[in-house]
């Protein structure tokens, strides 16, 4: 896979999202961020793996600790990429509203009339 769709793969799901939140405040060990979560440690050690091999943390080790710490690069890239879909949809309704104003001008139907 491609970066971005690692990135994409990886936020798709919502046990991830609520990690990378949590680590959005600071880095914290593998058992902080397994703490809310009813599921087993392997199940955590999986999600981790997709969004360390995803670029989206990175671990550290501290002793007997491990750390884990958000990477802005992946979710910049993804932003990014998004950012051309937000132009696009802006551009688009800016047209619409035109188009319905021109359209009350011309009196094809009332304005606030259902």
């Amino acid at each position: 896979m491609d970066n971005l769709s690692d990135t994409f793969f990886a936020l798709s799901d919502p046990t991830r999202r609520a990690i990378l939140l949590r680590l959005s405040k600071g880095e914290a060990t593998v058992g902080e961020l397994a703490q809310p979560f009813e599921m087993s440690a392997p199940a955590i050690t999986k999600h981790l793996k997709i969004l360390e091999r995803s670029g989206l943390i990175r671990k550290e080790k501290d002793g007997q600790l491990r750390r884990c710490i958000l990477q802005e690069k992946p979710l910049k890239g993804a932003s990014e990429w998004l950012e051309q879909y937000n132009h696009f949809w802006e551009s688009s309704f800016d047209k619409l509203d035109n188009t319905l104003k021109a359209m009350v001008a011309e009196g094809h139907f009332e304005e606030g009339s259902d």
